[in-house]
Order: structure tokens, then C-alpha cells, then sequence
């Protein structure tokens, strides 16, 4: 019996595993944009203020030029995130954001908007679709072109990979998207707007429960899109019952991300939140809350659920119906009928969301190393990302450091080793992605997408390789611990060079924060730097 229990929990944590890896790259590939998408529904919660003041025209050029500057974000969301997710693989990120440009290219949305038909590559039928704010594409036509660059970088020569890797790559996925992972994405949206509309027929209590409840995970992937037509539909018929339903989970991450704003001590999960609640509330625009706070903390994603289901379900009970199409916020309230029952079902959500986030946390049981790095370094459990040392020596902040490149933080966050043994070894499993050729300098890409520069030295530059000897070649795939430079200190030294040795994270923009060991001292292969993803 002992086995059979041992056997499944094993089963169940390889699985959770997974889960944890698909999570931790949605949510670290959405990490640099989150920003971008808090200042941008920022933009749309003002206009929305300005409108309903009646401050300002929606035909009038100011409205135009700050709706561009507001929704350009959402619109071009598959190039952004074909970036970032590419980059968090390992991959280029240019290509990816390449692929997600393409399905937004005018060549492509004219066919889309010319309703052609008979549209075939190669003679294989096309499905056309409209793209634009969508995820769930770009997800998968990224994470496969990852697999083929991971590919293609073992099997091309290394001095024709800049060109070819791409042509290749746009070449098979592009196609791909159109034909596979972008029609994929619209059958599984018709399903559901077949199963929401039968359940619609049988009774409004389930239907509301379950679009309540899973309204959040459908916007994730962007499946949501397919039930709007049917909103829209019923606006024309006399009134839309769905989306009322579906305005209980917005409000729900607002009562979860209030939750966590005020119970959380992290002072950047806390800027977090409050950014996303401002234009969750007004404009309806919960990017911030969803991408930055529900994928990241799996109990957030049941507080969601219930508290959606509730309020979904009071708002099927009563018959509210939607009078016009508007995102679910304070702001939108009006075109709600009746408006006292509507408030109910949704104040609802929202209180209950808020309560629950308070009473048991944000943070799942399978957070293992919050307490652990709550205690070190003051973070509220979230994913991280360890780079170990690759050398031995002290430890001294990067902003000491007499190079003016790295002190000023121009080339990334980290910090320095003063070395006491001649050897630098890999601080991650991953890839030599630059050698300088005076062997003096090393880019390590590790597995997760962090970008990892050791320069030994200030101004070693100047020896041309002498006293430095490279064991590893451009494009080696290196496990943590494996040599890679060995040098001369004494050497170096009395050529008047210091060996102060910066480790920077060159892709610090893409991460919540890069955090150096607070230690005075390092062995190699300790833990040196911990990213926030």
C-alpha cells in the first residue's frame, strides 16, 4: 500500500512539476510587458473617466491619438509576447515577436478583412482568423519554434546560424501558425460557444456558474474571444444574459488583487497589485492582475474561481442582461439591467474574492521555498531562477567596481567576485552563447532564458588573450561546473590589470528583480544571483 502511495505522489509531483514549468514561463514571459499593460489600461481608464464626464469627444483627434497610445499594447500583443515568451525559451526573441508580426502583417489582415474564400497555402486550405489580442497562437507557434532553434543551432554551422536559424524558422512556423495552431485555438472556441449556448438554454444558475468560474482561464488563452460574437449577438436580439455572467471573474481578480495588496509584505508584489487594480477597476483591463499576480499564485486561481462561480451564478439567477458591449468595471456599471441585482452578483465576487485572499493567503501549499526566501531576501514566494557561482573569491557590489560599464548597471544587474583561484565555471546548465576572442570575457544562456555575462577583469581587454585559456568553444552546450576559462591572477597582476571579476544578468530588464548574494564570500557553485520570473 506504501508503494502504491509513493508511486502516486511521485506521479503527482512530476505532474505538478510540469504544471509549475508551463506556469512559471507564462508568467515570466509576461513579467517585462507588465508595465507596459499597467500604464496602457491606465490610458483607458482615463479616457473612460473623460467620457463619461463628458470631457472629451470619442470622434475627436485627442480621443484617436490616446486610444492608439492606450490599446497598441493589446493589439499588437502577439508581437510583444512572441518576444518576450521566445526569449524566456532560450530562443530569439526577434523571430518571435517576427511570427507574432506575421499574423498582423497587412497581407495577411487584408485577406482576413476581404472574407476571401478559397485562401490556400501550397494548395493546403486556409482558415483565416483574426489574431490581433490574441495568446493562445503565438503560445504554441512560440514555444515550437524554441524546439527547432534549439534544433537548428546543433545541426547548421555556427557562422550561417544568423541568417538561415530565421529563414528557416519563419519559413515553417509562420505557415504553421496559419494553418495548425491559429485554427486549433477557433475550434476549440467554437466548441465552447456550442457547450455555453446549450448550457445557456438549461438554466441560468449553471451557466453562470461556470462561466464565472472559468471566464479568467479562458482569457488567459485568449479563447474568451469566441464568445463575444454570441454577446454581441444578443445585444441585437434585446439584451446579452452571458455577459453579466462573465463580469463576476473580472471582479474577482479585483477583490483577489486588493487581497493581496493589502496583506502582502513585498513592496514589488504590492506595486504589482495596486497598479492593476486602477485599470481593472475603470477600464476593465485586468492584464496586470491576470498575468501578474493569477498565474503566478495557483490558490489565486481557486479564491478566482469560487468567488466567480458565486457571482456568475447570482447574476444567471436574476436574468441581468447586458445592454451594450463594454468591458466588466465601475465605469460600466450603467449599461447593466437591473443595476441593483447586477451590483449584488458582482459586489459578490468581489467581497468574496477578497475575503478569501485575506483569510487564507495568496500563496499555494506547494510554494516549498517561501519561507525559505521570505526569510533571506524578503519575497513573497515567487518563482525564481538560481545562477551560481562561477568562481571563488569575496564578494563586492557591482557599483564599486571601477569600470564605469558595469558600475552604472548600462549592461545589466549583478555583481562582482574578487577571484582567488584562476578558474571560471559554468553557473548554469545551458549554452556559450558569446567568447570573446581574447578568452577573457564568457556569455553563458541558461536553460530558462537568462543571459549571463563573466568578464574577467577591468581592462583585460588590453592583454589580447595573454594569461587567459578558453575550454569551451561559441555555441558549447555546458552543464553547471564545467570549466570554461582558466587565467593567470599573479600574472594578470603584475601586468598592472585588476581581476575584479563582474557576473551580470544582461537581461535584467526581463525579470522582476535580480537579486546578488548578500554573503562576503563565495565557493564555486554556491548560490551567486537570484532572479524574480
Amino acid at each position: 500500500m506504501n508503494a502504491i502511495n509513493t508511486s502516486r505522489d511521485v506521479a503527482e509531483e512530476k505532474q505538478e512539476t510540469v504544471m509549475n514549468k508551463i506556469l512559471g514561463v507564462i508568467s515570466g514571459s509576461f513579467a517585462p510587458i507588465l508595465g507596459v499593460l499597467a500604464g496602457s489600461g491606465l490610458i483607458s481608464a482615463l479616457l473612460s473617466i473623460l467620457m463619461t464626464l463628458g470631457w472629451i469627444s470619442p470622434k475627436s483627434g485627442t480621443f484617436a491619438i490616446l486610444s492608439a497610445a492606450g490599446h497598441a499594447i493589446f493589439y499588437f500583443f502577439p508581437v510583444f509576447l512572441g518576444i518576450t515568451l521566445a526569449t524566456k525559451l532560450g530562443a530569439n526573441g526577434y523571430v518571435g515577436g517576427a511570427i507574432g508580426a506575421a499574423l498582423l502583417e497587412p497581407h495577411y489582415t487584408d485577406l482576413v478583412a476581404s472574407k476571401a474564400q478559397n485562401v490556400d497555402f501550397l494548395g493546403i486550405p486556409v482558415i483565416l482568423a483574426n489574431y490581433s489580442s490574441t495568446v493562445f497562437p503565438i503560445l504554441i507557434a512560440v514555444s515550437i519554434y524554441a524546439v527547432l532553434d534549439k534544433f537548428l543551432k546543433k545541426v547548421i554551422y555556427k557562422d550561417l546560424q544568423m541568417f538561415l536559424n530565421p529563414l528557416i524558422s519563419l519559413a515553417i512556423i509562420v505557415p504553421l501558425t496559419v494553418l495548425v495552431f491559429g485554427p486549433f485555438g477557433t475550434y476549440v472556441g467554437g466548441g465552447l460557444a456550442l457547450v455555453i449556448k446549450f448550457l445557456s438554454a438549461k438554466s441560468g444558475i449553471l451557466t453562470g456558474a461556470v462561466l464565472g468560474a472559468g471566464w479568467s482561464f479562458l482569457t488567459i488563452l485568449g479563447l474568451h474571444w469566441a464568445v463575444v460574437p454570441i454577446m454581441i449577438a444578443n445585444l441585437a436580439t434585446g439584451g446579452d444574459p452571458i455577459s453579466p455572467m462573465v463580469a463576476a471573474a473580472p471582479f474577482a481578480q479585483i477583490g483577489m488583487g486588493l487581497g493581496v495588496l493589502l496583506k502582502t509584505r513585498d513592496r514589488d508584489l504590492k506595486t504589482l497589485a495596486g497598479s492593476g487594480l486602477i485599470p481593472s477597476a475603470l477600464a476593465g483591463t485586468t492584464e496586470i492582475i491576470t498575468y501578474g499576480i493569477l498565474v503566478r499564485y495557483k490558490r489565486t486561481m481557486v479564491i478566482v474561481a469560487i468567488a466567480g462561480a458565486i457571482g456568475g451564478a447570482i447574476n444567471g439567477a436574476f436574468g441581468v442582461k447586458g445592454t451594450a458591449f463594454a468591458l466588466p468595471s465601475f465605469l460600466s456599471i450603467p449599461v447593466f439591467t437591473p443595476i441593483g441585482l447586477y451590483l449584488i452578483g458582482t459586489i459578490a465576487a468581489l467581497i468574496l474574492a477578497l475575503v478569501l485572499t485575506l483569510v487564507i493567503g495568496y500563496e499555494g501549499k506547494n510554494n516549498a521555498e517561501s519561507a525559505k526566501t521570505i526569510k533571506e531576501f524578503g519575497l513573497a514566494g515567487v518563482k525564481r531562477e538560481t545562477i551560481f557561482s562561477p568562481l571563488s573569491g569575496g564578494i563586492i557590489p557591482l557599483t564599486k567596481i571601477e569600470d564605469p560599464l558595469f558600475s552604472t548597471e548600462v549592461v545589466g544587474k549583478g555583481i562582482v567576485i574578487d577571484p582567488s583561484k584562476g578558474e571560471v565555471v559554468s553557473p548554469v546548465d545551458g549554452m556559450v552563447t558569446t567568447l570573446f576572442p581574447t578568452d577573457h570575457a564568457i556569455g553563458i544562456t541558461s536553460e530558462d532564458g537568462a543571459e549571463i555575462l563573466i568578464y574577467v577583469g577591468v581592462d583585460t581587454i588590453n592583454l589580447n588573450g595573454q594569461f587567459f585559456t578558453a575550454h569551451v568553444k561559441q555555441w558549447d552546450t555546458v552543464k553547471k561546473g564545467d570549466l570554461l576559462i582558466q587565467f593567470d591572477i599573479e600574472r594578470i597582476k603584475a601586468a598592472g590589470y585588476d581581476v575584479k571579476t563582474p557576473v551580470v544578468i544582461t537581461n535584467s530588464g526581463q525579470y522582476l528583480d535580480v537579486i546578488p548574494s548578500k554573503d562576503v564570500s563565495v565557493e564555486m557553485k554556491d548560490e551567486l544571483i537570484r532572479l524574480i520570473v
